[in-house]
């Protein structure tokens, strides 16, 4: 079998997802499309060797819509040949992206593939798909008598679970920005015009100054319904809407040597589970338990590990659970601080490790997402 490897990665800052955020401007399609024209000029790669485009995209609706990886593709300006396919798991989907990818190039079918993804929540906001529509069907809702709920109550209900405090999630935010701030990004940041860092870093941010914030989620009918809850999610301890995009080119590494492009990193393991739907941010504790057992690695191996932080409940939960130094979670911020632009999280975070290792030596890197309707991705790497 073929060894799957990481040539280059490449990212937009992140910007503000609401109307005069830096990219709100930008059409998703021209954004994905000017990172996978960037990526590829870089390494001086002739795009017609490309097998495939596959791109993460939650909101598939209005610009985002039609298949927006083989749009992106077009846009870019690659051969007619060169088609592409955009997939959906929830905030995982370009981390998924990058495994069907790996999968693809360990199993033959590819050489040289890109794993992409976009999300401009300024224009989508994360329910502007299912607005005033039945997603679920009566179906799904007659196994959940109950209902259904969203992220923010799932995350109250982690914090209750875990008995993480106010204070413990306010820190945890604060340490998000204040770690980003200090790290450089430049090695992986494609600029867009002249927006060249990332908007959503907020330096300065401390834990006293978030503890004025009002909770986001807090609902008088769900409270009676889990009474556990007592509303400690806020705006500041809760990743921000976010507009970017974010690339990864993968090859095999035969195929890689033959063009004379470096690998810096191999795909060692890749997992995805299922997890409860109402605790739906959960299912990264499963995922990782299954790529340890599958790889044979323990927590300590790991020189870098990154928990999405879509709310720092979930990062907090998983270090309770999995005992791990504190200087190796998030080394360099999470979504907290860098942002959540949903389809492109995934690339983002494997974006940022790739370069964590090179910066700091280390060999292997875990990167665990939680997703929407109780899912969750594992990936691990190998810095070559």
């Amino acid at each position: 079998m073929s060894t799957a490897v990481i040539v280059d990665a490449l990212r937009t800052p992140s910007g503000r997802g609401k109307p005069g955020g830096a990219l709100s401007g930008e059409h998703p399609v021209d954004l994905l499309g000017t990172v996978l024209a960037t990526l590829v000029a870089r390494n001086d790669l002739d795009p017609a060797l490309i097998d495939d485009v596959i791109a993460g995209c939650l909101s598939q609706i209005g610009e985002q819509s039609v298949n927006i990886a083989r749009n992106a593709a077009l846009a870019a300006g690659f051969p007619f040949s060169v088609p592409g396919t955009t997939i959906d798991r929830q905030c995982g989907s370009s981390q998924q992206a990058a495994a069907f990818a790996a999968q693809g190039v360990i199993a033959g079918a590819y050489d040289v593939v890109i794993a992409c993804g976009v999300e401009l929540m300024s224009k989508n906001p994360i329910n502007s798909a299912t607005l005033g529509q039945d997603n679920w069907g009566p179906m799904v809702r007659s196994r959940f008598p109950d209902g259904l709920v969203g992220q923010g109550i799932s995350a109250e209900l982690i914090a209750a679970r875990w008995n993480l405090s106010r204070a413990a999630l306010d820190e945890f935010a604060a340490r998000s920005h204040g770690l980003a701030a200090a790290a450089s990004f430049e090695s992986e940041i494609m600029p867009v015009g002249d927006f060249e860092a990332d908007e959503t870093i907020r330096p300065g941010t401390t834990a006293e100054g978030l503890a004025s914030l009002k909770p986001a989620f807090e609902d008088a009918a769900l409270g009676h319904r889990f009474p556990e809850i007592d509303w400690r999610i806020t705006a500041g301890n809760s990743s921000p809407l976010t507009d970017g995009a974010s690339a990864v080119l993968i090859m095999s590494e035969e195929k890689a040597n033959h063009l004379g492009l470096r690998p810096r990193a191999r795909f060692h393991s890749s997992v995805v589970v299922g997890s409860d739907p109402i605790e739906m941010l959960t299912g990264i504790l499963p995922a990782t338990h299954k790529i340890l057992d599958r790889s044979g690695f323990s927590i300590d191996d790991f020189d870098t590990v990154e928990i999405n932080e879509a709310f720092a409940s979930v990062p907090l939960a998983w270090q309770h659970e999995f005992e791990i130094d504190h200087n190796r979670l998030n080394p360099r911020g999470g979504a907290i601080a860098l942002g959540h632009a949903l389809g492109s999280s995934g690339t983002r975070i494997l974006t940022s490790m790739v370069n964590q290792l090179e910066l700091s030596g280390g060999r292997y890197g875990l990167q665990v997402m939680c997703e929407g309707a109780g899912m969750a991705n594992a990936t691990i790497i190998e810095r070559l």
